[in-house]
């Protein structure tokens, strides 16, 4: 007769497991998302219209999306750069390059945006010679949260492409040089799909990260009604003002957007490794 001996795991089983999981987010993410969403429900449907479509809080919604975007689209070309000349070069201080990546996960985000106020000001070291030979003005401008938002988020890509590339083998690309593809051809038909999944990742990681950033963005950004202002600070600025439902209904309109674009680069993201495997 035989017994069949079960395997023991370092976790606890399925059950119990499964139920620290859903109370860990339940606690963490679920509750308060839903308390939001109930504090909205307390409201009509007209005064929630009224709420999120004043002019004010439209602005701030289309600058932060439209420079959280921007920022993350930016992010994915440079940061693919980057992340390449890591992984394919070697040159002096690329350990210092590499460690600089990571100097905006560690810095405070206030401290990143007193700098780049400082740096980027009309009397700043860039922008004073920005002004004065291009007439662009960067701080306390849209341009100025388009800037930060970038800072910000380039760890992100650049983190997320590198493992990919650093596996990548070198003889995919040999094989296509030696059937007469050019270096473009190359990046285009055997790099870029491999790295695909992974870049779209890392692009729904910044865009994440740049749509709820406040802390590096309000020195920058100025924070004029209707020009510079994102929509957190109108969020703080309805909380201090004790509007609660004005508050709780544009978090809601965040939520709801960041959830259907982060839903489109998921789906983006699973059709690009389909394809690749599809190739394979």
């Amino acid at each position: 007769m035989l017994f069949m001996r079960r395997s023991h795991s370092v976790l606890p089983g399925f059950g119990l497991a499964l139920g620290f999981t859903l109370a860990y987010l339940s606690l963490l993410v679920l509750i308060p998302l839903s308390a939001a969403f109930a504090r909205t429900f307390t409201i009509s449907w007209e005064a929630f219209l009224a709420h999120v479509t004043a002019p004010r809080v439209v602005a701030s919604l289309q600058l932060s999306f439209g420079a959280a975007l921007a920022a993350a689209a930016v992010n994915a070309v440079f940061g693919l750069l980057v992340a390449w000349v890591l992984v394919r070069y070697r040159f002096p201080g690329r350990r210092v390059v590499d460690a600089l990546v990571d100097l905006p996960f560690a810095l405070p985000t206030a401290v990143a945006g007193i700098a780049l106020t400082a740096i980027y000001a009309g009397n700043g070291w860039l922008g004073e010679p920005l002004l004065a030979l291009t007439g662009v003005k960067v701080a306390f401008t849209p341009l100025g949260v388009f800037v930060a938002l970038t800072f910000i988020g380039l760890p992100f890509v650049v983190r997320t492409v590198q493992p990919v590339l650093e596996d990548l083998e070198k003889e995919l690309e040999e094989a296509a040089q030696s059937l007469g593809a050019t270096p473009a051809q190359t990046f285009s038909r055997v790099i870029l799909p491999t790295v695909m999944p992974a870049l779209l990742t890392g692009f729904a990681l910044a865009f994440a990260r740049a749509v709820g950033e406040y802390g590096s963005v309000i020195f920058i950004a100025g924070n004029m009604p209707l020009v510079s202002e994102i929509a957190p600070l109108i969020i703080i600025a309805k909380l201090e003002q004790y509007d609660y439902a004005g508050a709780t209904s544009v978090a809601v309109v965040m939520l709801v957007a960041s959830f259907l674009l982060l839903l489109l680069v998921n789906l983006l993201q699973w059709w690009s490794r389909r394809y690749a495997e599809n190739r394979d």
